[in-house]
């Protein structure tokens, strides 16, 4: 089974765009992991009909039984966060500064304060309106442990793609370099790195790069608008050359993208012109560059 990831060192780079526009070109052929989980979009391409809804369960909070507490105050006296307080002559723990260390559960002699598993977020495994399976998932409102979230999103997809006889995973990474994109990258075969032709998105290229390159992975990249400055995209381009790294596509400013995310489609499917072409092109170079190995 071959993983392919698509990831980019900062965000508005097209990611999300390219993803959906490969996924419609292969339909069938493979299953899609969205893991860009704390800001998941590419639902809104891909219109996926959340046939199965699963919730994500991460994380503990510190639960107090007024029953069973003898107001001692000895939780207090050891929550270093300063969630429990003392009001009506009741001690209290406030949910949103409890940090799940568990600390005043071992300190309580009455056994009245418990752990409980928190609700973080929800994951989803969908059909397309291509036709093709894609697992998702959204992360709740300041929920934590994005990147354990991002694996299960990847477990359930290998599972889906065994079930389906599919060989392909194509996974739509988070931006950056963080704890969802290192776990987007565990496993992978291959990371397509896209990027655009500014300061920032050469700056965090090179981050993006230095992550990957410790997964030991094969690594292509992807310059999209390439034609806006033309001086910074030949830096990327000799950068790309001597760090032996694969172009796989130079791809042009477009309005495309915009106007065709505006309309929940793909750029491929908002226009049959230049871009569009490119895009095919691009998915064919990385198909090829997948099978080089």
């Amino acid at each position: 089974m071959q993983e392919i990831v698509i990831i980019s060192g900062k965000g508005g780079t097209g990611k999300t765009s390219l993803v959906a526009a490969f996924a419609q070109l292969s339909k069938t052929e493979l299953v899609v992991a969205d893991c860009d989980v704390d800001a998941a979009d590419l639902y809104l391409l891909m219109h996926p009909d959340f046939r199965l809804e699963q919730a994500f369960l991460s994380g503990e909070k510190a639960q107090l039984d007024q029953n069973g507490c003898d107001q001692c105050g000895l939780c207090q006296a050891a929550c270093r966060f300063e969630a429990i307080e003392l009001r009506a002559e009741q001690y209290t723990i406030n949910a949103l500064d409890c940090e799940g260390c568990g600390y005043c559960a071992r300190v309580c002699p009455t056994g009245a304060i418990s752990m409980v598993e928190q609700k973080a977020g929800d994951w989803y495994r969908s059909t397309t309106r291509f036709g093709g399976a894609m697992v998702h998932a959204r992360l709740g409102i300041a929920a934590e442990n994005s990147g354990k979230l991002v694996s299960l999103v990847k477990n359930e997809a290998r599972k889906l793609a065994q079930r389906k006889g599919l060989e392909t995973i194509l996974v739509d990474g988070s931006p950056g370099i963080g704890c969802p994109v290192i776990s987007s990258l565990s496993g992978a075969d291959l990371a397509i790195l896209v990027t655009e032709p500014t300061i920032s998105g050469f700056h965090d290229l090179k981050r993006v790069r230095r992550l990957v390159e410790k997964f030991h992975i094969r690594i292509g990249c992807i310059i999209n608008k390439f034609d806006l400055n033309p001086e910074i995209t030949d830096q990327i381009q000799d950068w790309l050359d001597r760090e032996s790294i694969s172009l796989v596509a130079r791809l042009p400013y477009s309005d495309v993208f915009t106007e065709a995310m505006t309309r929940g489609q793909t750029a491929i499917e908002y226009s049959n012109g230049t871009l569009s072409q490119s895009i095919r092109n691009s998915w064919d170079a990385i198909l090829q560059l997948n099978n080089e190995r």
